[in-house]
């Protein structure tokens, strides 16, 4: 038999890494039932609301039947599109300069300090933010404001992922484009940042995916609009909101609604997700 059963140090290891590797086992198991009773209960009353409908009608008056959510899903669309627009050049410039002059550099220590409370200020916060100094000043809610406040939420995660990708790369990579006579600026565009660009896009989709559901900075910027409209410098319509509201309502047509809208917001991050850890996993190299 072996000796090192009867000892009673292993033997106390043996129970607590045992006792621990339960308890871990346990917590994931529970954590993993209740995902699951959210997106079954999501499933289940999701489904039910999907129809023809929900992507040709507009939000329905209180108390009406019927209606669908195409305004809410142009409205934020276009918002999450502009605000794509805006936080991914910044973003990505903003973490090539991190990663290429940041080494030594305090602006950049305290660019990615800023960078990183960012990370983990509350959404809410960004939109009164955003309310204090343009919805205030202007007088009016706007898709516009919406926009700004979904780009600063974008923002700081593009620059963090982009700056930890092009850390990735082997120094001997550059080294090599060095001693070709390439300058730094050349190399920082042509050969680092492209040596993980499958990574940076990865970045850009989980930002995206990180605002397609943020609600509390579109109730102080964007608000809503019953109506389809275009017209970025006016209430504008989106799901987050729209859900939100719906949601609250008495209406058991409006409550439809929202569910099928949650189902909608969910099955995009998702999506999103999906395509971003696909790309990744296919285009990095082992």
């Amino acid at each position: 038999m072996n000796t090192t059963i009867k000892n009673p140090v292993y033997r106390k290891r043996l129970l607590a890494h045992r006792v621990g590797i339960t308890l871990s086992v346990l917590a994931m198991g529970i954590g993993l039932a209740f995902l699951a009773w959210i997106l079954g209960t999501l499933l289940y009353n999701g489904f039910g609301a999907l129809a023809g409908t929900l992507f040709t009608n507009d939000t329905p008056a209180p108390g009406t039947p019927g209606g669908g959510l195409r305004n809410a899903i142009v409205g934020s669309l276009m918002m999450v599109g502009l605000s794509t627009l805006v936080s991914t050049p910044i973003g990505i410039l903003a973490g090539i300069y991190l990663a290429e002059y940041g080494e030594n550099n305090k602006f950049a220590q305290v660019t990615r300090f800023v960078t990183d409370i960012m990370l983990s200020a509350p959404s809410i916060v960004i939109g009164l933010f955003v309310y204090a100094i343009y919805v205030a000043n202007v007088q009016h809610f706007s898709g516009y404001a919406g926009a700004i406040a979904l780009s600063l939420i974008a923002v700081p995660v593009v620059v963090r992922t982009t700056d930890n990708m092009l850390r990735l790369v082997p120094s001997s990579l550059l080294e090599a484009a060095y001693a070709l006579g390439a300058p730094h600026w050349k190399v920082a565009m042509t050969v680092r940042l492209r040596a993980v660009k499958a990574g940076v896009v990865t970045g850009v989709l989980l930002a995206v995916a990180r605002v397609a559901g943020e609600t509390a900075p579109l109730l102080f910027t964007a608000l809503n609009n019953q109506f389809y409209s275009h017209d970025m410098n006016a209430p504008l319509a989106n799901l987050p909101v729209v859900i939100y509201q719906f949601a609250m309502s008495p209406y058991d047509d409006w409550r439809s609604l929202a569910w099928g809208g949650a189902l909608l917001v969910t099955a995009t991050v998702l999506l999103l997700n999906i395509i971003s850890r696909t790309m990744f996993a296919q285009k990095t190299p082992r």
